[in-house]
């Protein structure tokens, strides 16, 4: 007999969404035997050392409730960790907290942040949660368009999405998914928007350490004037290769990390003290580590790339991050990956899923932060173009 009960409301932001597309394209994936270059992991089991250190806190550590805003050790590390790679002066104990991942944290802000109402400059292409996490909040988000080839967007558009209800701009770069390092003189242009204001800057770095070409990462943070405006948001499972751990820590002006703090403390309260254990280890390894990381990941790119170009595809620019992206116009992104995942059993994502309004329909994000014999089994499928 049929439940006669009265569905429960829903708040329309969840309501209204489906499926994300990693999880749409990699059930089709697995339906179809292909080899997944969807979803942005890396299938190396991430830095031996880093994980063992977890694993001997587990086993040798103190095992319930760590503090709220993350161990200490971890906190130090973080703020270590800034100084060291782009002197940063940043307190510990008032400018640091650590959530369970980047984007935990990154809803932790945006609900401290947002008043109803208040507007926040995205840009699109964007990571899929920024969106209907500032709606949720009660944000309204102003889209700026990047656009291809290059990525670049309109000075002019960016200016005019900031009006007096801008309370946040969310910066991520290096940017997913289309791969763009924001140039220095992007940043500058930013940080001209914003001063004299009161808009805070929340940036997504969590590819930080993933850069190519001897180009260098700069967070915005570092801008004169932005200290006190700014809060960063970094990625364990990024830099360590250690997705699942969902680990994420942030700094920035004591005031703003107090408020994130308020949410975050009703979202999950805290991690793992294990994970914040390995973290912090991990954040203290030597330079090289960081450096080698972008290295094989752009050597990974270099190999993609260049299949995917003797196959007679467009590669758009890719300075960083685990993606590259082509151009398959005039088809249609979301049909090209339906076929090639079905037909010639590659998986990949189509760009148009990552721009919540006027979606451009000619692009295709593949990660490449694969083995070499995946990625050549995978190159070896593709048709050509």
């Amino acid at each position: 007999m049929p439940d006669a009960a009265p569905s429960p409301a829903a708040h329309p932001v969840f309501a209204g969404q489906g499926t994300t597309i990693f999880e749409t394209m990699s059930r089709l994936a697995q339906a179809h035997g292909a080899i997944n270059l969807g979803q942005g992991f890396p299938d190396d089991p991430g830095a031996e050392d880093v994980r063992r250190a977890a694993a001997d806190a587990l086993m040798d550590g103190w095992n319930q409730y760590p503090p709220m805003m993350g161990l200490p050790a971890l906190r130090q590390a973080v703020a270590a960790h800034a100084q060291r790679f782009y002197g940063l002066e940043v307190d510990w104990a008032t400018q640091t907290i650590v959530g369970s991942g980047a984007t935990e944290l990154l809803a932790a802000a945006l609900l401290a942040l947002l008043n109803s109402g208040d507007e926040v400059v995205v840009f699109q292409p964007c990571y899929d949660a920024y969106v209907p996490m500032i709606r949720r909040a009660g944000g309204v988000p102003r889209l700026v368009t990047l656009r291809p080839p290059d990525w670049s967007f309109d000075v002019a558009e960016l200016r005019a999405a900031v009006t007096p209800r801008t309370r946040l701009i969310l910066l991520n770069t290096p940017h997913n998914p289309t791969a763009k390092v924001f140039s220095p003189e992007e940043l500058a242009e930013i940080a001209r928007l914003v001063d004299g204001t009161g808009i805070a800057v929340l940036c997504d770095e969590v590819y930080e350490h993933i850069t190519f070409d001897g180009r260098p990462h700069v967070p915005l943070m570092t801008l004169p004037g932005l200290r006190q405006r700014t809060v960063r948001v970094g990625s364990a499972g990024k830099t360590f290769s250690l997705t699942g751990w969902k680990v994420g820590y942030a700094s920035g002006p004591a005031g703003l990390i107090g408020l994130i703090a308020k949410a975050h403390q009703f979202l999950v309260f805290t991690t793992p003290p294990n994970l914040q254990a390995g973290v912090a280890y991990g954040l203290g390894k030597e330079t090289a580590f960081f450096t080698s990381l972008a290295d094989e990941m752009q050597r990974r790119r270099d190999r993609f790339v260049a299949g995917l170009a003797a196959r007679g595809y467009r590669v758009l620019p890719c300075a960083g991050t685990y993606f590259c992206a082509i151009d398959v116009s005039p088809d249609e992104d979301v049909a090209f990956c339906q076929r090639l995942t079905a037909e010639h059993g590659v998986a990949a994502i189509p760009l148009s899923a990552f721009y919540p309004e006027q979606p451009w329909h000619g692009g295709v994000r593949f990660c490449f932060a694969k083995a070499d014999a995946v990625l050549d089994a995978a190159l070896a499928r593709l048709p050509p173009a």
